[in-house]
């Protein structure tokens, strides 16, 4: 067990710090500009960790295990532990599905020792979001059982292909687990199927959390408030590196297309993903994209054929895929020297308050620590490059 500890793993295991001086107060006395600060640049510390030119795994098939034990109805995340990680699913969702359009997500909560399925590995996000929506309803009962999470999760898992990365991503908020059997043949488990499996805790630090992640190359961490927690959560949202076992493949993709037929309008018919749903009822409509290999409609995209298994993607589906795998250059910090006037790119004006600039290793284009931060969370392009065709190029053929 010591080679699997971090030696220096805890705070009070640590050298003496002054954390309280890094927190100033502002003019008019308050401490939020000091501690935003603080928190952006833990981010920028994130992004000058990720390196490019490695193996992802792009087809992401990730099982959120929820924990929905009576420690959930605890009021330290407001209004509760439950509600509050709710609302932040939601915004994760959106996040998940943007930047990753080609995998698919499952839910699975765990009360009262037992382990149950909300939804299914799939690509619809509403779908996903409707269902998180529904569990406020859930009664917080007994502990959680996070063996029966584990085993659920890997028997739907373990049938993927091998180019499929397999990931678990589990929340709790109990200290306890109430488990049927010895977790440590389910962890074992785990890392033969290359299963990554990352925990959050609510609480505190359990050593079984800290084992699995370890044993599974995940990550571990314990929020300190709810915006922590959304910042943890937001992390599981680039694709990690490809597990060992992970192999490369071909994947057979559709690109589905509309059907024209001369001199006639479109006909009504009816699409796969509400032929037999019970929520929404089936509707006859015009529209819709149809798969190319064997003519079935469907509503929206990404989608797997439900006739012959076909997965249907669009172009732009693909291109967000595609920008994890070539992230814009991390930017050099820069004590500020009049390198620049301005940002180049939200064109704020430099003054003696900017006491840091960043400048891209390719254009060397100056900008602020807010674009800094868009730039690689979002636009994932660095302005300088793409509007300059010579440095465009020498970025794109490296």
């Amino acid at each position: 067990m010591g080679d699997e500890e971090d030696p220096k793993e805890y705070r009070w295991e640590t050298g003496y710090e002054k954390t309280w001086e890094a927190i100033k107060e502002d003019d008019e006395g308050f401490l939020e500009a000091s501690v935003a600060d603080i928190v952006q640049r833990a981010k920028r510390k994130r992004h000058a960790l990720k390196q490019g030119s490695q193996k992802l795994g792009m087809m992401r098939h990730l099982f959120i295990l929820l924990d929905c034990s009576e420690s959930m109805s605890s009021q330290d995340l407001k209004p509760t532990r439950l509600m509050c990680t709710l609302k932040l699913l939601e915004i994760f969702l959106d996040e998940f599905f943007d930047q990753n359009p080609i995998s698919q997500l499952g839910v699975i909560i765990m009360h009262n020792k037992r382990a149950e399925k909300i939804s299914d590995l799939a690509g619809n996000c509403r779908k996903h979001i409707k269902l998180i929506n529904n569990l406020n309803r859930t009664s917080l009962v007994g502990e959680p059982s996070l063996q029966n999470g584990l085993e659920m999760a890997l028997s739907s898992l373990k049938l993927l292909p091998s180019h499929a990365s397999r990931e678990i991503l589990v929340i709790m908020g109990s200290l306890t687990t109430c488990d049927p059997g010895d977790i440590l043949n389910t962890i074992d488990n785990m890392k033969i199927e290359g299963v990554r499996c990352s925990i959050i805790g609510l609480a505190a630090e359990v050593h079984v959390c800290r084992l699995l992640a370890n044993q599974t190359n995940g990550v571990y961490n314990v929020i300190l408030d709810d915006s922590h927690f959304k910042d943890l959560l937001l992390q599981h949202v680039d694709p990690p590196p490809a597990a060992k076992c992970l192999e490369s493949s071909l994947i057979k993709m559709g690109f589905p297309h509309q059907i024209n037929i001369e001199g006639s309008e479109e006909p009504l018919t009816m699409c796969m993903c509400h032929v037999d749903s019970v929520d929404d009822g089936s509707k006859l409509t015009t529209g819709g994209y149809y798969c190319p290999q064997c003519f079935s409609k469907y509503c929206e995209l990404p989608v797997e054929c439900r006739a012959c298994g076909l997965t249907l993607v669009s172009a732009p589906h693909l291109a967000r895929s595609y920008h994890h795998l070539f992230p814009a250059a991390n930017y050099v910090e820069m004590t500020f020297s009049n390198q620049a006037s301005i940002c180049f790119a939200c064109q704020k004006t430099f003054s003696e308050a900017d006491k840091q600039v960043y400048q891209c290793p390719n254009c060397k284009k100056v900008f602020c620590l807010d674009c800094d931060i868009f730039i690689h969370d979002a636009l994932h392009t660095c302005p300088g490059c793409a509007t300059n065709l010579s440095t465009f190029q020498i970025t794109h053929s490296n």
